[in-house]
This record gives C-alpha cells, sequence and structure tokens, in this order.
C-alpha cells in the first residue's frame, strides 16, 4: 500500500516599515501595521479560512480515512490574534478532529539552526509550548525552518526527543534513490526522516495555474495516473508545500481548490492508497537506510540549498551581526525587546536580500516590499542598529558583569579562607611559624661579639 503524507507550511513574516538611519535612537517601532494587517486579512479570506473549512468538510466525509499535517510558525499565529482570530478557531476545530496534526518548528521561522544551536533549541521548546496551548496537541515531529536539514542539524532534533523530522528530497543527497521511502538519520539512527517528493509537490505548489505547462490544466484523475506510475515496492509520497497555495498563490478561479477537494476521493477509491500524517508514518514504516547530508538542504529554490537566504556578503553580515547579540538576548526581561527578538529573525528578511536568479521561481509567490536587495539591508540593518541599542542599555554589559562577577568570587573565596583559618586557629595549628635569623646574620653577630670580648681583655690588662 502507498501512502500520501499531505503537510502545509504557514507562515508570514512581520514585515518591516521603511526605517532610516535618522529614526536610529528616536523611533523604537519597526513595523509597517497597515502592511501587516492587510496580508493577514487577504490570506484569511482566500486561503486560510475556505482551506480550512473544505479540509473540514473532506475529514468528515472520508471519516478516520483523510488525514493532513501543518506547522504554523509563531510569528504568524501572534499576527492571526490580532488581526483574524477565527482563523486560529478554524484551526482549532480541524484539531478537533484528531485527523490533523500540528508540527513543531522554529517559532520565529528563523534560520537559528544555521548560527546558534542554542537559540535553536529554545525557539523549539518555545513553538512546542505553543501548539500545546493553542491547539492540544504535543508536537513529535520536527519541520525546521523551509525543510533546512542536515545530518548535525538532525542529531540536535533527536536529542531533544523528536521521533522524526521532515527534508527536501535533493536530487544531492539522493542520487538515484527514491524519496518515496522513509530513511533516518545517519548520526541517530532513531530520529526518522520523511523526504518531499519536489516534482509532485511543486507540480501542485508551482506549477498548477501556469497554463504554459504541459500538463495544465491538473486535475485530480491525472494527478492520481502520476502516483499509478511509481515503482509499486515505493511507500510514501511526502507532498510538502505553502498553504498559500490554496487560494493565494493560486486564485479559487484556477481551480485550486476544485483540485483539492476532488483528490481525497479520486486516491481512496483505490484500495492500494493510503492519506497519513508524518507520525503515523513514522510509527508503521521502517527506514530503508541512512541519509547522509553533510551540507544543508532545503526547498528553498532550483539548488535545494541555503544560499537563497546565505548566499551574499550582505545576507550573511546581517545573519551573523543578528545572532552576536544571542547571549545578550538571552539576560533579557523585556518583553518587547523579546519579541523584537523572534520577528527580526524571520528567514523572510534575508530572503529579500538575495541576489541569485531564481531559476523555477522559487517557492516564494509573494513580493519582495523591495526594489533592490541592497535595500533590504539597509532598512533591515538600521533596525538592528537601533534593537542592539535598546538591547544593551536593558541589559548590563559584559564587560561590567564580568568584572561584578569577578568581585563577588574573590568575595566568596576571601569569606571561605577566614572560614579556613579560623577553624584551624581553633584546632591549634600555628598559622605563623617563628623566623630563624638567617645564616649571614648570624656570622656577623658572631663576629662582633668576638670584637667586643677582645677589647673587653686589653682594657683589664692595662
Amino acid at each position: 500500500m502507498k501512502n500520501i503524507c499531505l503537510y502545509f507550511q504557514l507562515h508570514q513574516p512581520v514585515k518591516l516599515r521603511r526605517y532610516r538611519f535618522f529614526d536610529i535612537g528616536n523611533d523604537h517601532y519597526y513595523y509597517d501595521d497597515y502592511a501587516n494587517e492587510s496580508n493577514i486579512n487577504k490570506l484569511a479570506h482566500t486561503c486560510y479560512l475556505p482551506t480550512n473549512k473544505l479540509l473540514l468538510e473532506l475529514i468528515k466525509k472520508h471519516k478516520n480515512k483523510f488525514s493532513v499535517a501543518f506547522s504554523i510558525s509563531s510569528t504568524l499565529l501572534d499576527q492571526l490574534k490580532i488581526y483574524a482570530p477565527e482563523v486560529i478557531d478554524s484551526f482549532k476545530a480541524l484539531a478537533d478532529t484528531k485527523q490533523v496534526e500540528f508540527l513543531a518548528e522554529t517559532s520565529g521561522h528563523s534560520l537559528a539552526s544555521l548560527r546558534n544551536a542554542d537559540e535553536f533549541k529554545r525557539q523549539i521548546a518555545e513553538q512546542v509550548k505553543t501548539i500545546e496551548e493553542t491547539f492540544g496537541q504535543v508536537p513529535t515531529v520536527f519541520r525546521n525552518t523551509e525543510l533546512i536539514y542536515s545530518d548535525w542539524i538532525g542529531e540536535q532534533v533527536a536529542q531533544m526527543g523528536f521521533k522524526g523530522m521532515l527534508a527536501e528530497g535533493a536530487k544531492q543527497v539522493l542520487g538515484w534513490k527514491s524519496a518515496n521511502f522513509m530513511y533516518c538519520n545517519a548520526i541517530e539512527p532513531r530520529l526518522k526522516v520523511l523526504l518531499r517528493n519536489y516534482h509532485m509537490s511543486d507540480d501542485i505548489a508551482l506549477r498548477f495555474s501556469n497554463q504554459s505547462w504541459p500538463s495544465w490544466p491538473l486535475t485530480a484523475e491525472k494527478f492520481k495516473g502520476w502516483l499509478d506510475g511509481l515503482a509499486d515496492n515505493e511507500e510514501i509520497i511526502n507532498l510538502f508545500m505553502n498553504y498559500e497555495t490554496f487560494g493565494a498563490n493560486h486564485s479559487k478561479e484556477s481551480g485550486i481548490l476544485d483540485f483539492l477537494k476532488a483528490l481525497p476521493e479520486v486516491v481512496l477509491n483505490d484500495k492500494g492508497y493510503a492519506f497519513t500524517t508524518p507520525s503515523k508514518a513514522i510509527s508503521k514504516l521502517q527506514p530503508v537506510s541512512a541519509i547522509n547530508v553533510p551540507s544543508a538542504t532545503s526547498w528553498g529554490d532550483e539548488e535545494r540549498d541555503v544560499t537563497v537566504w546565505l548566499g551574499n556578503e550582505m545576507q550573511n553580515e546581517a545573519v551573523d551581526t543578528l545572532y552576536k547579540l544571542s547571549d545578550l538576548v538571552a539576560k533579557c526581561n523585556d518583553e518587547d525587546l523579546l519579541k523584537d527578538w523572534q520577528f527580526l529573525q524571520s528567514s523572510d528578511h534575508f530572503y529579500y536580500m538575495a541576489t541569485k536568479f531564481f531559476a523555477n521561481g522559487g517557492n516564494r509567490a509573494y513580493q519582495n516590499p523591495y526594489q533592490t536587495p541592497y535595500d533590504a539591508f539597509i532598512n533591515y540593518m538600521n533596525v538592528l542598529t537601533d534593537f542592539s541599542q535598546r538591547l544593551h542599555q536593558s541589559v548590563p554589559s559584559s564587560e561590567s558583569e564580568e568584572v561584578s562577577e569577578l568581585k563577588e568570587l574573590i568575595k566568596k573565596q576571601q569569606a571561605e579562607l577566614s572560614s579556613l583559618e579560623k577553624q584551624l586557629v581553633k584546632a591549634g595549628v600555628e598559622l605563623t611559624p617563628k623566623k630563624k635569623a638567617p645564616a649571614k646574620k648570624a656570622s656577623t653577630k658572631k663576629a662582633a661579639d668576638k670584637t667586643t670580648t677582645k677589647k673587653t681583655t686589653k682594657k683589664e690588662t692595662k
């Protein structure tokens, strides 16, 4: 039997306003509220609400036979709470069906896995708590930002107790192998790895409404025919994509929602197929082998690496400058600063600075708000400079803290020495031994005594 695993990513960055050099130190609000509210409301009404409604109908219609999985960044959840709380309610209704799984990810949809292991783990723990509080589920499967994965990242995820992780079925990783099997991490074999079938996923996510595409129009029956053409022994087809695929990146008029509505029935009419979630797939399938991924992969663009976020000097300078503040942030208790820290980590800010050519349009269908990558870099660095100044004002500098810690350590050691000395005195131990006169001084004294004796003898003789 072939398993179909449908997974959807949900994330939207908090867009920055035009923040100029002269705003640094004078204006500490960085966000374009109008753009953010407009964006969330548009997505809520074109994608989130209608697609959630459709999925709920499909789950009820097919009962326990149809299921899907989501990961939702805290950055998006924060915006939904403000601008469209009804969307969160619709996701809760899906969670109540027990046929929808919510995965863990980084709370800020960040690149922390590539720069700061402690921050990476902190964000995962924070996101797990958010998912549990919001949807009543404790995630057991992890999906990193933009499917970024490597052997080392998988090892860290396994050590946090996750049973599985999603990754891209990149050519440079698979070689002759197929993405349609279960694999495991090369360092921690207990972590199972689900690889995205990017050909079939992108047929829906990227090419669906492209009328110049040879396979247009795509129907549920045609897609099922492609599934039938796969090798008989292949066990799982992982269809991972942005949720905005349905109604936003491809409009309702394109037929994308009709396609989604028809797909479960067409597939389930064949008893050789079943829909599953990542955790269910992990529990019933065994890895065919380890997958070796020494360098990070992603679903970012045609090259399936991380250069779309870290491919030029501007991007690396911005990311490095950001994560140099990690130690200070760890000591910060200011809620406003911590929320800014989350929002500023979104991978989107660095994506906007990309200069590389996108052969397939990438996985981002929304418009870059900046005219040039340089504009994106300057705007972000202006914001980051002001954030850094506020952070340093809120948290004592590392130098003064070190001096304070050293003084406290010396004071503690002096107290311990004083206590030990008292114990030794009480025990009768002499702490200051008597000093012996130096040998040279002793001989000088003897010589002086002899001279005095001679003088006395002479006087007595006279």
